[in-house]
């Protein structure tokens, strides 16, 4: 497999070829200073406008989270997916075993824990098969990579936040979660 990126040209809020005027754009900012819960304001900071103390000079980088998944297909090609439990974002589609690093977590380590998890697999997570944003919830940006894996051990059953898992043909996938799953799964059709 080679090494892919997406790219998402669909203009955000807050991107550089958005106007963000700082009103509610992005669901989820900071409103108050998480040091000495004054108010935040809108200031000039690196050239946008960031929510910032005026009584402690606090300012709130907002940052995307990372996510991590691991790619798994079997010997027939068949691509490796779980669907999306009641409760979890966009819940009864299907998606690409993934999910949040957890502050500290190395990013193979993170993906392999995700893995097991949702699938009850165990994997040696190899190389970067993707990276792209996430805008699927505008309240929680994330950057997501995808692994490539070779299962070593476990069984196969869904677990935490998956309904079911199966192995799908790339011509025959059920409907798909998130749009960066789909893009990168078209670019194993190329």
């Amino acid at each position: 497999m080679g090494s892919h990126s997406a790219t998402n040209h669909t203009p955000r809020p807050g991107d550089s070829t958005s106007a963000h005027d700082g009103h509610g754009a992005w669901p989820g900012e900071f409103r108050f200073c998480p040091h000495c819960a004054t108010e935040l304001v809108k200031r000039q900071v690196g050239g946008k406008l960031r929510n910032a103390c005026p009584s402690c000079e606090f300012v709130h980088f907002r940052n995307p989270g990372v996510g991590a998944a691991v790619v798994v297909r079997d010997q027939a090609g068949r691509i490796l997916l779980v669907k999306r439990a009641p409760g979890a974002t966009q819940a009864g589609k299907w998606s690409i075993p993934a999910g949040y690093l957890d502050y500290g977590e190395e990013v193979r380590a993170g993906a392999a824990r995700e893995l097991l998890e949702e699938t009850g697999l165990v994997a040696d997570v190899d190389e970067v098969v993707w990276v792209a944003t996430n805008f699927h919830d505008p309240a929680k940006v994330t950057v997501g990579i995808w692994f490539a894996g070779t299962v070593t051990g476990g069984e196969l059953i869904a677990g935490d936040d998956a309904e079911a898992v199966g192995w799908f043909a790339l011509d025959a996938l059920p409907m798909l979660a998130f749009d960066t799953d789909e893009a990168y799964i078209a670019s194993l059709q190329e």
